[in-house]
């Protein structure tokens, strides 16, 4: 593993420590509002275990991407196919790959941050989160209610501006 701040000391013990104490504090408030009124405590409760289980299967696909990303891609790999010199290829596969990812936004962000980390350029990742509005389910829902026309003309401008928002990703960063 390379050796980073996030990863090496004293950087790394107070980013864990924060997320350790935000977890003690999040509990002792559920728990202070157990104590206060348990209805409102069971609500919160079901609500939770509603939404997890909307998203359990994403998360644990999510996951299964990560181990495979960590296993077979190789930083190598990442920089030379989403990395500086990766050319039109890399625009086409965070295009494609961000119009046919689902589940929520924030389920993707330790994938893209283990990209990242090996190498893939911030303009992709922007590139890809972009192209996740771009939803195939949807698209017959749109065709039913405003037309082919206007369907293929958002979805091609979605990509095309995904593109142009990369670009100035890369030259900002």
């Amino acid at each position: 593993m390379k050796q980073t701040a996030e990863n090496v000391g004293v950087y790394g013990k107070k980013r864990k420590c924060a997320g350790l104490i935000f977890l003690l504090i999040t509990l002792l408030l559920y728990f202070i509002i157990f104590l206060f009124n348990a209805d409102v405590f069971f609500l919160s409760l079901r609500y939770f275990v509603r939404i997890f289980s909307k998203i359990f299967y994403i998360v644990i696909i999510v996951f299964v991407f990560i181990f495979l990303t960590n296993l077979f891609l190789k930083p190598k790999f990442i920089v030379r196919h989403l990395g500086k010199e990766s050319g039109t290829k890399g625009w086409i596969i965070v295009i494609v790959s961000g119009i046919i990812s689902m589940g929520s936004i924030y389920i993707w962000y330790p994938l893209l941050k283990e990209l990242k980390e090996k190498g893939m350029k911030k303009g992709l990742i922007a590139t890809f989160l972009y192209n996740r509005a771009v939803k195939i389910p949807i698209l017959p829902l749109m065709v039913y209610y405003f037309g082919w026309l206007l369907t293929l003309l958002l979805a091609l401008y979605m990509v095309i501006f995904s593109v142009f928002l990369g670009i100035i990703m890369d030259r900002i960063s």
